[in-house]
């Protein structure tokens, strides 16, 4: 067929037994009808068989399978192509809606695969420095028919007789799939008919892709992420348990989201790895007491994480922006700012593709991993304190520094001081974030709280960040036209415009750290502290006593042995272990 896979099909794959079922079926379709089309006419034309010979490749850490994705490359005849698809679960009835993008490959191979293609920009920016190797071979006997309705093309029926190749001198796989490839604007049409498919031939759903299949013969198991422990948090645990169960959860989400930040895609896979960058930064501070001394290094690297994460977040919000503000018929006039903001997001893409394939991202994630693997430090006190004793000193003293910062800015106006208190306020939101469970989400009213202000503050903290980068375009080398100047004016004046309106309302808004929903906050910090006092055991009390020393028979005695020896122990003197004197 003259159309090549894409997103615009849907795909069901079947087992099957037998291939000669679905030959003989393909020779009624003439004969069948479906609604609402009985009127037309269906008809199954074979195409020329194929023989297929597939490399499935990968990273030897698995980067492009644990990203979601299967990369293959395929012989046809004379020609070599390289495949990209993701890898969804196959669905009840057999169908999947795989994402594919493809592109010839270079004849000196998969190494020379250039980095501007619609496969090779993925796996560059998956894999880094890492190179592709084969991880299984397969080798497929296709008749492909091209399904035709009223002439024409709806869809395409492939049936495959597979050999996969195990190795180690074992018999190879085999496999017997009827895949079936349906245009988007035919699937209610043809969906019905490949049920009818599926129930005259005896097919079954597939549930394992090749690729899968492959792998599950040769006993090849994809490593997921590691073990960093429990993440288990609740109303008994101390304060040790509760600082680990955080930073393994955002240390998680931080190696979840690499995948999607290097193929950069989507913008909110980058922005929820820097948040996660942000959380374990709030969290090594908050739980610094009962943290190993490494930690703090592990502080400083992730604000340099951060720092590479946001200069990317920065320009794909100000893109954003200024997409938004571009009327019809204008696009001419931003051409050559947003080619510009481009340009630079580019550059800082590269700059964080660079610092992710580093040895320090490596030893930054294994030394985290290790850390969080290896546990609390059992010999400090503070480390079995329980959390809810612990936990309100800490919101208590992050308000407190909220509340000064808020004091300031309000007196001053100014919004670095209201970046100041944005930045305090962060801390307190994930600090309370961090121990919700504890209370059984009962702080989730102030948090709310102070995500509403946090949204406030972070408008105003955008677009002075937009302004500054437009004035430091405009002054700079760039060489921009006169019309791009005069419309970057226009854009950084909108945004200090915007500056100054919620500059003008923000005062109003940071009442909001000191009301109603704070004071039911620490009555419910009380509460909960109150009720993990009551659970501890008394102390146990061990009375020590002097030695007794015997008491010499005459009055009279002298000498160095009856000068210092004590008269009968006193009572009074009697101590308390962990006290002081006995008042008895």
């Amino acid at each position: 067929m003259p159309r090549q896979p894409g997103t615009d099909e849907i795909e069901w794959q079947f087992d099957a037994l037998d291939l000669r079922p679905v030959e003989r079926w393909l020779t009624t379709l003439p004969t069948l009808s479906v609604e609402p089309y009985e009127q037309t006419t269906i008809t199954a034309s074979a195409q020329p068989p194929q023989r297929l010979v597939d490399s499935y490749l990968d990273t030897d850490d698995w980067r492009m399978a644990n990203a979601g994705f299967v990369v293959r490359t395929r012989r046809h005849g004379r020609r070599d192509d390289i495949t990209l698809k993701t890898a969804p679960w196959a669905e009840g009835d057999g169908l999947r809606q795989p994402l594919e993008a493809c592109e010839e490959l270079p004849v000196s191979g998969v190494g020379d695969i250039g980095p501007d293609g619609p496969v090779g920009r993925r796996v560059h920016a998956i894999a880094g420095r890492k190179p592709l190797r084969p991880v299984l071979s397969v080798r497929t006997r296709r008749r492909s028919f091209a399904l035709c309705i009223d002439g024409g093309d709806a869809a395409e029926i492939a049936l495959d007789d597979t050999v996969i190749v195990v190795g180690n001198g074992q018999r190879p796989m085999q496999l017997r799939r009827v895949e079936v490839r349906v245009f988007h604007e035919w699937m209610d049409a043809l969906g019905p008919l490949v049920l009818q498919l599926r129930a005259a031939c005896g097919l079954q759903p597939a549930r394992l892709s090749k690729f899968e299949a492959g792998l599950l013969a040769r006993g090849v198991v994809i490593p997921g992420p590691p073990d960093l422990g429990s993440t288990e948090i609740g109303p008994e645990v101390n304060l040790g348990e509760l600082a680990y169960a955080v930073l393994r959860r955002q240390l998680a989400v931080l190696r979840q989201k690499e995948p999607g930040t290097r193929l950069g895609e989507d913008p909110e896979e980058l922005h929820d790895m820097r948040v996660a960058t942000r959380r374990l930064r709030a969290a090594l501070d908050l739980f610094a007491e009962v943290l190993p001394m490494r930690s703090r290094h592990f502080r400083g690297e992730l604000g340099w994480l951060a720092g590479v994460l946001g200069a990317v977040r920065d320009l794909d919000v100000q893109l954003q922006a200024q997409e938004a503000m571009v009327e019809p018929g204008q696009e001419e006039l931003w051409a050559d700012l947003t080619a510009l903001l481009t340009r630079e997001r580019d550059a800082a893409r590269a700059a964080l593709l660079s610092a992710l394939d580093s040895v320090r991202w490596e030893r930054l994630v294994s030394g985290m991993a290790a850390m969080v693997q290896q546990g609390p430090l059992r010999r400090a006190s503070a480390t079995r304190l329980a959390a809810l004793v612990a936990v309100p000193d800490l919101i208590c003293s992050r308000h407190a520094a909220v509340v000064k910062a808020a004091r300031r800015a309000r007196r001053s106006g100014e919004a670095a001081d209201f970046h100041r208190l944005r930045i305090r306020c962060k801390r307190l939101r994930y600090s309370l974030e961090f121990g919700a469970e504890l209370y059984e989400e009962r702080t989730n009213p102030y948090t709310r709280q102070l995500a509403k202000l946090q949204d406030q503050l972070g408008l105003m903290q955008d677009a002075e960040v937009a302004a500054t980068r437009l004035a430091d375009l405009a002054t700079g080398d760039a060489n921009l036209p006169a019309s791009t100047i005069f419309v970057m004016g226009g854009v950084a004046e909108l945004h200090r415009q915007e500056m100054a309106r919620l500059l003008g309302r923000l005062p109003a808004e940071v009442s909001r750290v000191r009301g109603r929903e704070w004071l039911e906050l620490t009555t419910t910090l009380d509460r909960g502290r109150e009720r993990a006092l009551a659970l501890v055991p008394p102390a146990r009390r061990t009375l020590r006593v002097l030695p007794d020393h015997p008491v010499p028979e005459q009055a009279g005695e002298t000498g160095s042995a009856a000068a210092t020896a004590p008269a009968l122990v006193r009572p009074d003197l009697i101590r308390v272990a962990g006290g002081g004197e006995n008042p008895a």
